[in-house]
């Protein structure tokens, strides 16, 4: 198919100037999870400008797009973009800066949202060739538990019809643009989040033996529960178990009543996990109550890890080279951090692949989550080409 990636290529490239104003739009004009009504608005414009057949207003501020091949075909594909952004100040000088303050496209949704408008586009001007179905996943929630992956799926957006698999692509800043980065198997983690609420007895700091001291019996619990992972996890299985957040809101001289404290714990084993879970309410509980003090002890279940089909992944990088070149693409190690496409790769094969989008020369190399994260925008060629070249390969 050498001429097809020409022309894939050259479509990509014809169409960066104006996807690289979609994504700076929607850079500039960032919504929070679950508020993306304007999000979604602009995207289903775009997919309706192209004659793309759409659905919106699925699980919230939803839209699943379909470019149905002209040929006969079976075959289905799913392609998903994420679409929520991050409750960051932004702190870039750029033209596209965010106009929402305390908004900001801090993980790339924006890129990943049009990436795939861009994908959207250069697969409706092959659709005449194609055979069988495109789906476009446009998800709202992905920021914020419980996410929008599992609602789109309970209200059917694998349904009707099912896709064979599904692809996922998201920014990565420690690759540079132009490359790609992809694992077969476990890639990222499960992630649950921690509740302790550690009570006792506050009073006067200098009368110490009048008082059921929860700061010194939170010491004591943060400190025995580091011993879950250390101790108890298979050396083979990685997990984290931190603790980010203590309240303990008395003063220099004032014990408190009680303390707060929030955490995460991440792994790639449902077993361990709730093993873990279990863990952090014995030891906790059984401390506090032994130093004469109780804790309540609340997990909530987040999303769990990232498995990406190996029969998928594979056909994904052997795509990837052939369009790219062995020379850029990557093989990842596994990452503590989470990602609700999570729920799509349980239900149907997947492939969950990273978008390097650094430029050391101009400076381009936040991280993630970070005030002054910014892309270099020829990455959105790369994702939008081989997003098409990965549908063109299984469909035409």
């Amino acid at each position: 198919m050498p001429n097809l990636k020409n022309r894939i290529k050259r479509l990509a490239g014809g169409y960066l100037k104006e996807v690289t104003f979609i994504r700076r739009h929607l850079h500039a004009y960032p919504e929070l999870s679950s508020q993306e009504i304007l999000t979604a608005a602009f995207i289903s414009k775009r997919l309706s400008d192209w004659g793309i057949e759409h659905q919106t207003g699925i699980a919230g501020h939803g839209i699943v797009g379909l470019i149905r091949g002209s040929k006969p075909g079976n075959k289905v594909i799913a392609l998903r973009a994420d679409m929520d952004a991050l409750p960051i100040r932004e702190n870039n000088k750029v033209p596209y800066v965010s106009a929402n303050p305390g908004v900001m496209h801090a993980c790339g949704h924006d890129v990943h949202m049009a990436s795939l408008l861009g994908t959207a586009w250069i697969l409706k001007s092959l659709e005449s060739e194609i055979s069988g179905t495109v789906k476009l996943i446009f998800q709202p929630s992905e920021e914020k538990y419980p996410g929008g992956a599992l609602p789109m799926i309970k209200a059917g957006v694998l349904e009707n019809p099912r896709p064979d698999f599904i692809i996922g692509q998201h920014v990565y800043p420690e690759l540079e643009a132009g490359k790609i980065g992809l694992r077969s198997g476990n890639y990222m983690a499960s992630t649950d989040e921690v509740h302790l609420t550690v009570i006792g007895k506050g009073g006067h700091a200098a009368i110490p033996n009048k008082v059921i001291d929860p700061v010194v019996i939170t010491a004591h619990i943060i400190l025995a529960l580091q011993q879950i992972v250390s101790r108890n996890a298979q050396p083979t299985t990685p997990s984290v178990l931190s603790f980010g957040r203590i309240i303990a809101d008395g003063q220099a001289n004032i014990i408190p009543d009680e303390v707060k404290v929030s955490g995460t714990m991440r792994t790639f084993d449902e077993e361990w996990r709730m093993t873990m879970q279990e863990k952090i309410s014995t030891i906790s509980t059984s401390i506090a109550q032994g130093m004469g003090g109780r804790c309540e002890v609340s997990v909530i279940k987040g999303y769990p890890f990232v498995y990406n089909d190996p029969g998928v992944t594979e056909k994904v990088k052997g795509y990837a080279e052939d369009y790219l070149g062995k020379e850029n693409v990557e093989e990842l190690d596994m990452r503590m951090t989470a990602e609700d496409f999570s729920y799509f790769a349980q239900e149907i094969p997947g492939c969950f692949y990273r978008l390097g989008v650094m430029n050391q020369a101009r400076g381009i190399t936040s991280n993630l989550h970070t005030s002054t994260f910014d892309v270099d925008e020829s990455s959105l060629e790369t994702g939008m080409g081989l997003m098409s070249w990965i549908v063109a390969k299984e469909l035409l």
